[in-house]
């Protein structure tokens, strides 16, 4: 009889940041930044690095002069010379920016005491907070998202990462950021398409957690679709509130294969690979809660008047509710062989979630082939939508 010995140990780590929302983040008369730096005392000059998103440097041509004006007033901190990267998925898709920005935080020598700082879009803040969690083990990283969809759902998470072998965020990690500064000037010179995009992530958080919510993206889709500043600056609040509360309340590192927030995700994901990431994120986002709201309703989970109003509540934000790929002939069509993908993502065991009523999600671990067949057929006769840019 063979004894064995061991030793065990256990231990926890609490995780806390705070996301703030702003306007004019860099400019002198804004302490925010300044203030939350200065708050850790140190003998040691700390460095800091930013990664800039190209699109937002295009768009702000003083952005590099602000920060190096707003840093150089900040006392035991010292500016490293910043790297500018392509944003959108392309930066996830080509490792060669990954590398890139370690290679600088070796150049620059940034340890663990320094700060990674990336500015842009969803994309560009995932491989930054990425690079920043593999160098060192770890370098303190700060995130200032962009555009909508940075704003209210990804660069509010503990998520990072890059596309490996034309799978969605293959390689990554759950590492939270130090904190996040949410800045509406941004927002501004989104295109009509970028501002569009990161609204189905409202609509999705809305549909699973929040029908009073999801009724008032309705009152006020007409502003939202119009570019109204303020309105939109309450959906970013409380689409990221809920996502966080999501995050501190379930399991946050994603140990289990429940995935609630990956409603509409599935397909999503695969309809990015398949039309080379001509797709936003958000646009995929939206087909892919048209496709399971329709899937909840035909397998007698929705009524057909809520599947009616979120169809309806997506074509008014601007979005398309079906695509080309919807034609599902059989399981081996492109999409639906997304399903197995999401599967292993999850670990092996597949958990979807649908809809029970519209702010009230149900989880199911099988979709039945035969039934999304009708949901692509449902969208394609019912509400054929050109999809808009």
């Amino acid at each position: 009889m063979h004894q064995t010995d061991f030793v065990q140990q256990s231990f926890s780590v609490n995780f806390s940041y705070p996301v703030y929302f702003t306007a004019d983040l860099f400019k002198p008369s804004n302490p925010l930044l300044q203030e939350f730096l200065k708050k850790e005392k140190s003998d040691v000059v700390k460095k800091i690095f930013f990664v800039l998103d190209n699109e937002v440097v295009r768009h702000h041509p003083t952005l590099e002069s602000e920060i190096e004006n707003y840093v150089s007033n900040l006392e035991g901190y010292r500016l490293s010379p910043p790297l500018i990267l392509p944003g959108g998925e392309r930066c996830k898709n080509e490792d060669e920016h990954l590398y890139s920005i370690i290679e600088k935080i070796n150049e620059y020598g940034i340890d663990r005491h320094s700060y990674l700082i990336g500015v842009g879009g969803g994309s560009l803040l995932d491989v930054a907070g990425y690079a920043a969690a593999i160098a060192h083990r770890g370098i303190r990283h700060i995130r200032i998202p962009t555009t909508v969809l940075a704003q209210n759902d990804s660069g509010v998470g503990v998520k990072n990462g890059i596309n490996y072998a034309g799978k969605k965020n293959f390689l990554g990690t759950f590492s939270p950021p130090l904190a996040v500064f949410n800045d509406e000037r941004f927002l501004a010179s989104l295109s009509d398409r970028d501002w569009r995009s990161g609204m189905s992530e409202a609509v999705k958080v809305a549909l699973i957690k929040d029908g009073a919510f999801f009724e008032w993206l309705e009152a006020s889709a007409a502003a939202l679709a119009a570019r109204d500043k303020a309105v939109m600056n309450y959906l970013i609040r409380r689409c990221a509130a809920l996502h966080m509360e999501h995050i501190s309340s379930g399991d946050p590192f994603e140990l289990g294969s429940s995935r609630p927030l990956d409603f509409g995700h599935w397909s999503a994901h695969k309809l990015e690979q398949l039309t080379q990431f001509d797709l936003r994120h958000g646009e995929a986002v939206a087909l892919g809660i048209a496709l399971d709201s329709a899937y909840s309703f035909l397998s007698d989970r929705l009524s057909e008047t809520d599947l009616l109003r979120i169809i309806a509540l997506l074509q008014k934000l601007g979005f398309a509710t079906t695509h080309s790929l919807f034609r599902f002939e059989n399981a081996a069509s492109p999409v639906l062989a997304g399903l197995q993908e999401f599967r292993e993502h999850l670990g092996g065991k597949l958990t979807v979630m649908l809809l029970a009523a519209i702010g009230a999600g149900e989880e199911v671990h099988h979709l039945d082939t035969a039934i999304l067949i009708q949901a692509g057929e449902w969208l394609q006769h019912h509400h054929p939508t050109p999809a808009q840019r």
